[in-house]
Parts: structure tokens; sequence; C-alpha cells
């Protein structure tokens, strides 16, 4: 069966990492601007827990997929679900980005 490529979860925690200690606070004087990056994390966050619900899916009907880091990353996260298993998620850091 052929996996099914996902984002790793990273990238949406480094953009609200990012939105939230660095954007934020650099437009505290805009109350416009503010709100709109608000609205952006809210968007990020409901992005990050639709793609859990995803997986969920994934998991329950057995279907593999597995986190992409790039779109020329294969094969670096693997998700399969069995009966008896208790899937933690934890994504794999690609051996190219571990020297950094």
């Amino acid at each position: 069966m052929v996996q099914i490529p996902l984002p790793s979860h990273i990238h949406y925690e480094l953009l609200l990492q990012l939105l939230e200690r660095q954007t934020l606070p650099s437009v505290d004087h805009s109350p416009v601007m503010r709100e709109q990056v608000q609205q952006l994390i809210i968007t990020l966050r409901k992005a990050l827990a639709q793609q859990r619900q995803i997986e969920t899916i994934f998991e329950q009907g057995k279907i593999p997929y597995e986190h992409r880091w790039s779109l020329n990353s294969f094969g670096n996260d693997v998700r399969v679900a069995s009966q008896n298993e208790n899937l933690a998620v934890v994504d794999l850091i690609p051996e190219e980005t571990t020297s950094l």
C-alpha cells in the first residue's frame, strides 16, 4: 500500500513559535495587524488539529502514512497502525539536518 505523505508537525510548530514569539510582539502597536496575526495563529492551530484527525483516521483504517520534512524527503517517518498498538507521534530528524 502506498504511504500517504503528510507534513511533519514541526512545520506547524515552527511557524506558530515564530508568530507567537516574534511577530506578535512586533505588531503590538497596531491592533489591526495584531488581530490579523492572531487569526493566522488560530488558522495554523486548526490546520494542525485537522491533520491530527486525519492521522487518527488513517491509523484506525490501518492506512500507512509518513511525515515529510520537505518535498524531497521520502520514508523518514512511516506510520502504520496495528490492532494492539498505541502509536506515539514522534517526528524523526533526517540525517542531513543533524549536522547543522
